[in-house]
């Protein structure tokens, strides 16, 4: 028995991305995941890319992969990311890499990007934080 329901909504008079949703609610019996902003640096504490925003990007969505199946999550049950770029880099060259990495989702979470002057780690390019749910 499926307890959790999540409906993915794209009301009219908003625009409908195929890159994302404009409103997901959630109801049921579900496990909220809180995945803490994930940047370039591997599982031996090294900066993967440097200087290069697509191979950070890609760092950042396997370090993002792992967190979500230590939850027996993936990227499907992701409802919201919240991405931070630094300035000057193209957010369309992360996008590319996105969809080489994960693919299209047929329900595309919420999305939030934020160009900001650095990041925590200066050397690191992009940070991406996530809030998936999975059925309890």
């Amino acid at each position: 028995m499926n307890n959790k329901k999540v409906e993915y909504i794209n009301p009219e008079g908003l625009f409908n991305s195929r890159a994302y949703s404009q409103v997901v609610t959630l109801s049921g019996n579900v496990k909220t995941i809180y995945i803490g902003g994930q940047n370039a640096i591997n599982e031996e504490g090294r900066l993967v890319g440097q200087g290069d925003f697509e191979l950070q990007t890609k760092q950042v969505l396997e370090n993002l992969k792992i967190a979500l199946v230590s939850q027996n999550a993936s990227f499907n049950d992701v409802i919201k990311l919240n991405i931070y770029i630094v300035d000057g880099c193209d957010p369309a060259a992360g996008f590319k890499v996105f969809r080489e990495t994960v693919g299209e989702l047929k329900n595309p979470p919420l999305i939030t990007v934020l160009k900001v002057a650095w990041l925590a780690n200066p050397m690191c390019l992009i940070e991406i934080d996530a809030v998936a749910v999975v059925e309890e």
